[in-house]
């Protein structure tokens, strides 16, 4: 995923300050999202970015609420485990007048709730006198909105802006409203129950006198167009039902699991309920938007790999992601998009500065592993289902990706896919690491393209062994023998070509004289994922990866420290990126090194007890591991990121071996391990070709065993010792 604001023509986030407070609070639905401090405020501090997003711009960028002119005091805060509800709790500070104290601390009890729905924002204030005397409150919310495309926001400066009509004001609502350069009209509308005292263009007053332990409730509601249209909101409670519905509705079809271990649990579930907060409901299905707040939107690369991540628990994610790139296939070469006939999506965003071609990711093709990750998915998906009807109707597309990947993605026509810029404006780099400076030779030195990336060469020859299988299912036989023998001739050359023997791994990367970088990069540990790696050099990668250069104790950084351009503070070149470690554990999964599994779960597991909400972010700071301190943060990492919600998962599978094979009906356990810290996993409602099944396993000193508690319907589960 790139980096935003250009830096040696690249885009990445601008980070000018420090964080205020690394506890944000994010709430999402649909393509709206908010990002708040602990007390619930809205301000512009630290990165600036806490605000009201719709659509790819901020329509609040202030939402402060004071009492007698003055920030509460902060007693909790939390985002419920489902992710569906910020909670606050607050109380007033002492209030004195004339050298006296005429409202003692902890008088007042503040209880802030808000969720947003629907492109809403709905809030609740409740506040209760606990005092034993009347007490008169005054609070206000202090309020603006910047109408900010995102992209302004992470540090992009505009020549031009749009203009702020004016204001409408009545008893108990403000309407803000902003015309863009791209001539949409888009305003905040926020309504007031029961209207406040007095009511300007940036401040709601409210008085109210509580009788000891009486308690008022207050309700707002902030709507978000980009229509200019008034759309009325529901009221909070209907919205608030609405909302756990949904959820309920997501949550009744999916498989789950819990552990012997509490820590893990939590893990899991905040997993899946950042996985669920993402998950976006679009024409062609649900798609898993990549992460707030910069990146809550459509991204091929991310949207695969979670689907991939998440398929045993819920296979439908894998049908909506493939549905919506087979949808959004390039169909021509557009030179400005990064695109060609047959290629897969990269990013897809809206605002007002993509509507205006100011960047250029308002439908962008430039990823050079989208379309082979497309197919690989594909396969992946019928393997779970079975569903050779969908497969069908998407084969044109698998057949597209096919030829692109054959026709453009391999450019020098050397036989390996590889990419270079045609975009003005687009990214330089386009393998997964997109940073400027993120493929290099061992002397530091950026290597030039066309760029050929080892893990890509990896994911185009699994997916030509996908493609071959699907092409099987569909009667294609002459097809699949053609693409089979491909996928084999791609492995040899690969050997030949990526291989570095002093090092002990696949090189990064090939640059445009066919030189190899020879750095030690976690890439490699794709090529186990894949399988186009031959057994005794998969040994030796993953020895490599899991050496103290490259493992942190906490994961497997992106760079090893030997490297000419580690750092471990940077996006791309030292940092620990938990989706990226979770593709490696399946790799070493695939051949068979368990014990490497287990390392990298137990790191990820221990980090995840220390990050905030048990929430694991997009990335983290390569430090190596230091006694009594936990992992360093990375300054503007996504925290909800969908891949890195959906790596637990992954792993846990990878280190169990569980495969599930529909079309003959079986699960399959292949020498399962499972690490000191969990004795006992459970994994229920697993669903395969319409039969479900609960299921327990459980660790003992040398062994896994296995009980099958429900099954209803005809499936088999295996396991294999």
């Amino acid at each position: 995923m790139e980096e935003i604001i250009r830096v040696q023509d690249q885009f990445y986030v601008l980070a000018t300050s420090s964080r205020i407070d690394e506890h944000s609070r994010v709430l999402k639905h649909g393509d709206t999202f908010a990002v708040f401090d602990r007390f619930g405020n809205i301000q512009h501090v630290g990165l600036g970015e806490q605000g009201l997003y719709h659509e790819g711009t901020r329509f609040l960028s202030r939402l402060e609420l004071r009492l007698y002119d003055r920030r509460p005091l902060l007693l909790s805060s939390t985002v419920t485990e489902d992710n569906s509800l910020l909670t606050v709790d607050l109380t007033n500070s002492d209030l004195s007048k004339e050298g006296r104290v005429i409202l003692q601390r902890d008088t007042i009890h503040i209880f802030r709730c808000c969720f947003l729905w629907d492109g809403t924002c709905y809030e609740r204030l409740r506040l209760k006198n606990y005092g034993r005397d009347p007490v008169e409150i005054s609070f206000s919310l202090l309020l603006d909105a910047d109408y900010a495309d995102v992209f302004e926001v992470r540090g992009i400066a505009r020549e031009k802006r749009g203009e702020l009509l004016p204001p409408e004001v009545r008893a108990d609502r403000l309407k803000l409203a902003y015309r863009g350069l791209d001539q949409a009209i888009r305003t905040t509308t926020i309504d007031f129950s029961p209207p406040p005292a007095a009511l300007d263009i940036s401040r709601a007053n409210f008085r109210q006198t509580l009788q000891p332990q009486e308690e008022r409730s207050y309700y707002f509601s902030i709507r978000c167009s980009n229509s200019g249209r008034q759309e009325p909101a529901l009221q909070y409670d209907e919205a608030l039902t609405a909302a756990t519905d949904s959820l309920r509705v997501l949550r009744a079809c999916e498989t789950t699991i819990t552990t012997s271990n509490e820590q893990c649990n939590d893990w899991l579930t905040r997993s899946m309920a950042d996985l669920h907060l993402m998950i976006t409901h679009t024409p062609d299905g649900v798609y898993p938007y990549a992460g707030v707040p910069w990146y809550s939107t459509v991204f091929g690369r991310d949207g695969i790999i979670t689907a991939l991540q998440f398929l045993l628990i819920n296979p439908a994610i894998a049908h909506g992601v493939l549905r919506y790139l087979a949808a959004n296939q390039a169909t021509t070469v557009s030179p400005a998009q990064d695109a060609e006939p047959g290629k897969i999506l990269h990013e897809v965003r809206g605002g007002e500065m993509a509507a205006c071609g100011e960047i250029p990711f308002r439908r962008y093709y430039g990823s050079i592993d989208s379309t082979p990750l497309f197919i690989m998915l594909a396969g992946a998906y019928y393997e779970r289902t079975a569903d050779a009807d969908f497969v069908q109707s998407i084969w044109p597309n698998i057949e597209a990706a096919l030829r692109w990947i054959d026709e453009y993605g391999d450019s020098d026509r050397d036989g390996f896919v590889e990419y270079s810029r045609r975009a003005e404006k687009g990214l330089s780099v386009q393998g997964w690491k997109d940073s400027h400076d993120s493929v290099f030779h061992a002397d530091g030195t950026l290597a030039e393209g066309p760029v050929a990336l080892c893990e890509v060469q990896g994911y185009v020859f699994a997916a030509r062994r996908a493609a071959a299988a699907l092409a099987a299912v569909i009667g294609q036989v002459q097809r699949s023998e053609a693409l089979l023998r491909q996928a084999e001739d791609l492995r040899q050359r690969f050997e030949q070509a990526f291989w570095c023997e002093e090092l002990s791994t696949y090189a990064l990367a090939l640059d445009g004289k066919k030189q190899p970088c020879r750095v030690r990069a976690s890439n490699a540990g794709h090529c186990l994922f894949t399988g186009i790696a031959s057994p005794d050099r998969a040994a030796r990668v993953a020895r490599t990866l899991l050496a103290d250069s490259s493992f942190s104790g906490w994961g497997i950084r992106t760079v090893a420290d030997t490297e000419a351009r580690y750092n471990p503070m940077s996006y791309h070149n030292g940092s620990i990126w938990p989706h990226d470690n979770a593709i490696i554990a399946a790799g070493l999964a695939r051949y068979g090194m368990s014990e490497h599994v287990e390392k990298i779960f137990a790191g990820l597991l221990d980090a995840s007890t220390i990050f905030d909400l048990h929430r694991m972010p997009e990335l983290f700071c390569g430090f190596v591991r230091r006694p009594a301190a936990g992992p360093t943060l990375y300054p503007v990492a996504c925290a909800p990121q969908s891949w890195a919600a959906a790596a637990v998962f992954m792993i846990l599978h990878s280190m169990l071996g569980l495969t599930i094979d529909a079309r003959n009906r079986q699960i399959r356990f292949h020498r399962p391990v499972m690490p000191r810290s969990l004795d006992r996993i459970e994994i229920n409602h697993l669903q395969v070709a319409g039969a479900t099944v609960d299921l327990v396993l459980e660790r003992y000193a040398t062994d896994v065993g296995l009980e099958l508690s429900r099954r209803e319907g005809h499936v088999e589960v295996l396991m294999v010792k």
